[in-house]
């Protein structure tokens, strides 16, 4: 099946899930932080969804497979800064766990997109074509 939209993508779905949950824990972090930890864990968990629908809109499976890496570093943000919340005991085991389970998952799912899109330019000996 030809993926026409990024909505139809699981994994740019399962990332807005994960945006969802993120902004509804970092909602208690203190208020001194809006500018610190809190922005910059916002700003990373919002990157990845956005550079999957970049990706996938841009005209080659090259240049996705690119946006979906940039997603995927902007993934290993998110999981570090939520770790950072909890040392700084801002969220606590039970909020992160389940956090951090959803953006495993995205991990997941974006490394199994680029790894078929991978496949695909291998087959197809692609020279810059549309995916």
């Amino acid at each position: 099946m030809k993926i026409e939209k990024y909505e139809q993508l699981i994994a740019w779905q399962k990332a807005m899930n994960l945006v969802e949950a993120v902004y509804i824990a970092s909602g208690v972090f203190p208020k001194q932080e809006v500018y610190g930890l809190t922005g910059q864990l916002r700003r990373a968990v919002i990157s990845v969804p956005s550079n999957i629908a970049e990706g996938q809109a841009r005209s080659t499976s090259k240049e996705f497979l690119r946006y979906l890496r940039i997603a995927q570093g902007s993934l290993g943000e998110v999981e570090t800064q939520l770790m950072i919340a909890a040392r700084l005991q801002y969220i606590n085991g039970e909020e992160i766990h389940p956090l951090l389970a959803k953006a495993r998952e995205v991990g997941r799912l974006i490394r199994g997109l680029s790894a078929a899109i991978e496949r695909r330019i291998l087959a197809q000996g692609e020279a810059g074509t549309s995916h």
